[in-house]
């Protein structure tokens, strides 16, 4: 069944814009909460969001959406979504809600839901909710609607939850760090974190005003932080994405370190210290030095398709702990069921602490693939697959690389774009492949 509403990460788009309007978010709450009572009698539901002023609106309509279905609602207020993840498992919730467009810029915003075991749900479940929108509303009486209530101190207790995953033994005194929550949801928490394990912390992104959330700052905007660990002088910098689930690493010398060299880092970790690593999860984005650099090591390697929710699914099928994506989604199961920034981020700076090894001692092995990417603007309802023009480029493109190289073309899933990728060795060749078949896209 073809999803008409759900993308990669939940439902997302432009604020005012079907299907971001508070009338289409009720019915969607709506729906979700006549799915979540076929199989329970009351289902509670926890919301959170980020700092995107739209939220206050989306908040409240998929408030009433849920009461109106017969299900009661736990608001949390802004909370980095892995956040949202580990309290609808620790509240035992029947499904938490993030009101999130991640790194998008404040004008977009989106609904994500995690199951009760606080991972992404199923493109089964998507259906069913697409499903449900497509029939009448069915509002309970009176005496059956549900309930609203706040949870005191959200936030307090993730902080705890992310310091629980910080080996007890080690501490960050002595560590300068910048941190750079994107003026978005952990803009609280991510400073604290830190701190109270000891490090001395210089907080940038951290005052939002509902307008200017991944704006010039934030994982997707990491000069900023390399900038600001430059100039303070600090061993590391930890930039965040809007709703905390995205990670980038600076080091001391201003490096910047991406998802694909992270989770190397993570394994390489748990290979020293005798731990197994049978495998990661990486994506069809995921650098080839990486895995590579991953099988000479005897650690089997995956690829998924790009969105976190597809490498969870293969380390669940795998029976792995370890994965990622370039962007810097990373997973380790053993510490949370969903992608987590800073938990990440205390994985790497504890292998770090404890070997007293820098981040490019660490990586010193791997050398980065150049990878270009170009992005080419699709128009509505326009059917690149085919473009036959761009079938034939990619194929001589294909030939000219042999097995040095690979050629990656998609459609984004939360934008109207079409991301050609070219990534080999050489860094003129891959320029000058991506620019052939980004030329044949835009001809069609």
């Amino acid at each position: 069944m073809a999803r008409q509403y759900f993308g990669t990460d939940g439902i997302r788009g432009l604020v005012g814009k079907s299907p971001i309007t508070p009338d289409f978010v009720l019915r969607l709450a709506h729906a979700v909460g006549r799915v979540l009572r076929r199989t329970q009698e009351r289902p509670l539901v926890l919301i959170g969001k980020d700092t995107r002023i739209s939220g206050y609106m989306l908040e409240s309509a998929l408030e009433s959406g849920f009461n109106s279905a017969g299900v009661d609602v736990m608001l949390l207020g802004p909370l980095p979504t892995p956040g949202v993840a580990y309290l609808t498992r620790a509240q035992r919730a029947s499904l938490g809600v993030v009101i999130s467009a991640s790194h998008n810029p404040f004008y977009d915003n989106g609904i994500k839901f995690f199951s009760a075991e606080g991972t992404k749900l199923s493109d089964e479940w998507e259906e069913a909710v697409e499903q449900a929108l497509k029939e009448e509303p069915v509002w309970v009486d009176s005496a059956s609607l549900g309930k609203a209530r706040r949870l005191d101190d959200a936030a307090g207790r993730y902080i705890e939850f992310c310091k629980s995953s910080f080996d007890q033994s080690l501490s960050l005194r002595g560590v300068k760090i910048v941190v750079d929550a994107a003026h978005g949801a952990a803009y609280q928490i991510a400073p604290k974190v830190f701190h109270e394990l000891g490090a001395d912390v210089v907080a940038i992104g951290c005052a939002p005003d509902g307008l200017n959330i991944n704006e010039g700052v934030g994982a997707t905007h990491p000069e900023a932080l390399v900038t600001a660990v430059r100039a303070n002088k600090a061993h590391f910098g930890v930039a965040l994405d809007g709703d905390a689930d995205r990670l980038q690493l600076v080091d001391g010398q201003g490096r910047l370190y991406n998802g694909d060299e992270l989770v190397y880092l993570m394994a390489a970790d748990r290979l020293v210290r005798g731990e197994p690593v049978p495998g990661v999860a990486g994506t069809l984005m995921t650098n080839m030095a990486v895995e590579l650099a991953l099988k000479a090591q005897g650690v089997g390697f995956e690829r998924a398709k790009v969105g976190d929710r597809y490498v969870l699914e293969a380390l669940r099928r795998n029976g792995w702990q370890l994965g990622g994506e370039s962007s810097g989604h990373l997973l380790a199961l053993d510490k949370h069921t969903t992608g987590d920034g800073l938990i990440s981020a205390l994985q790497v700076l504890q292998a770090c602490v404890r070997s007293g090894k820098s981040l490019a001692q660490w990586l010193e092995k791997v050398q980065l693939f150049p990878q270009v990417m170009i992005n080419v603007r699709l128009q509505p309802g326009q059917d690149w697959k085919s473009n036959t023009k761009l079938a034939q480029e990619q194929v001589l493109v294909e030939q000219e690389l042999g097995d040095t190289g690979r050629v990656l073309i998609r459609a984004s899933g939360t934008e109207p774009l079409l991301r050609v990728m070219v990534e080999t060795r050489e860094a003129e060749l891959a320029n000058r492949c991506a620019q052939r078949l980004a030329d044949a896209a835009r001809a069609a």
